[in-house]
């Protein structure tokens, strides 16, 4: 078990999404996680940019993990999408990024949140992390990919 076990649901997997810009991405993981977080979508889209605003979160290697604390959300919320196209997301080493895992977290979780973007982080730097979840076509492969990594088998 790790701190992704619980985060990701298959409802919140999406596989070739055809997001052409950061914005667009934005929307949609907005609309999705509105319907199952009771939020608005304009106001997931608005901590999310505000967070980017202080700095990309692209890792490099053509991952991002574009996260935020949301007032009013009572449980930590997570989606992993992968694009079909890269899209540019200002990458320090200016890899344009196709593998979004997006994080909201409750507005006074601090320590929660940054255990997860830590795991998430780890995953993300892992290789053959990146490289299963780049290659995996199977939104029910990919969910288990995240719930089970980092544990021993």
């Amino acid at each position: 078990m790790n701190a992704l076990t619980e985060l990701f649901t298959l409802d919140r997997i999406a596989l070739n999404d055809s997001s052409k810009s950061r914005a667009e991405a934005f929307a949609a993981v907005g609309k999705l996680f509105s319907k199952q977080a009771g939020l608005e979508a304009d106001a997931i889209v608005g901590f999310l940019n505000d967070r980017e605003d202080l700095g990309s979160t692209a890792l490099g290697a053509g991952v991002a993990i574009p996260h935020g604390r949301v007032k009013g959300l009572k449980q930590p919320i997570a989606a992993f999408i992968k694009l079909k196209d890269p899209i540019e997301f200002a990458a320090p080493d200016g890899e344009a990024v196709s593998i979004l895992i997006f994080l909201l977290v409750p507005e006074k979780a601090t320590q929660q949140h940054l255990e997860i973007l830590s795991s998430i982080a780890q995953l993300l730097s892992d290789p053959d992390a990146r490289k299963a979840l780049a290659s995996e076509s199977s939104p029910e492969q990919v969910c288990h990919l995240l719930q089970t990594w980092g544990s021993t088998p």
